[in-house]
């Protein structure tokens, strides 16, 4: 199929591209495209103009300091994934983007494009959710930071306005103490997960003090579990949160089967993670 017709700009300042934005109701911004451009081409989006940002400067970084990870809007995937900095500063990063899609996706897809998308069945956002992270937004009437556990509104719809634009999002740092591990499973590598579980564990010697655990393809929205008092029986207490969902890839009861086998074995890995970096850093 075609798209239906539209209107196409691409802006070359910020300015320009907020004001069409705010111009233009039925827009939609054009970044990496992987995403839009399948759904455009099904017909199963038809706005009336793309923005396309992909012209505006300053938003390809990847900035790394001791507080975290950066991401500007037209950094592509591999450019995060091939980021040893990023890697060392917030390792899920590079765990997770490893398993987005296929090199090819990942040289032309936005890693901020993919969190907007809110897409549950994608990586990112459950990564950005889990870690605590942000997203900073403009439009003409202004910057604002959304938290990312106010921006994952519904299947595909986040709390973005139609007239913002995602301008970067932040990834905090991996804490002293603390590991992460990830996992998914897919019919074939680079496809949508059937089911993807990554942990963030923060320790305190041998004791866990804290533990949460992130899903992919298992809601309509990116879903983490505190489970810091179920350390015995993770699976349990993760799957009396969720509502797996079932679709043509899998039942609901196939997606509650992989959430009980790898929830315990990932946590068990970023439990293992943080106790290793422990080691690196305590006295001799």
């Amino acid at each position: 199929m075609k798209p239906a017709p539209f209107a196409y700009l691409r802006p070359t300042t910020l300015e320009e591209a907020l004001a069409a934005l705010a111009g233009e109701q039925g827009a939609k911004v054009l970044a990496g495209g992987q995403s839009l451009v399948p759904l455009l081409s099904m017909r199963l989006a038809a706005p009336s103009m793309l923005v396309d940002v992909n012209g505006l400067p300053d938003l390809d970084h990847v900035h790394c300091d001791p507080s975290g990870v950066r991401i500007g809007a037209l950094a592509r995937h591999a450019h995060v994934l091939g980021s040893a900095e990023a890697a060392e500063v917030q390792p899920l990063l590079a765990l997770a983007l490893s398993h987005v899609a296929h090199p090819t996706i990942r040289n032309r897809g936005t890693t901020v494009g993919s969190i907007v998308h809110a897409d549950a069945a994608a990586e990112m956002p459950m990564v950005l959710r889990l870690l605590e992270g942000s997203v900073d937004v403009a439009s003409v009437r202004g910057r604002r930071t959304i938290p990312a556990a106010e921006l994952f509104a519904g299947p595909l719809e986040s709390t973005l306005a139609h007239d913002e634009l995602a301008v970067e999002a932040f990834f905090p740092a991996l804490p002293a103490g603390a590991g992460v591990a990830f996992q998914e499973i897919a019919r074939r590598h680079g496809d949508y997960a059937l089911v993807g579980v990554a942990a963030l564990v923060e320790t305190d010697g041998d004791e866990v003090t804290r533990a949460r655990v992130g899903f992919v393809s298992v809601s309509d929205v990116p879903v983490v579990v505190d489970v810091t008092h179920a350390l015995d029986a993770p699976a349990t207490a993760a799957l009396a949160e969720l509502d797996p969902a079932q679709d043509i890839h899998a039942t609901a009861a196939y997606r509650a089967h992989l959430v009980s086998v790898l929830t315990p074995r990932v946590l068990a890995a970023a439990t293992d993670h943080a106790r290793s970096r422990a080691r690196e850093v305590s006295p001799a």
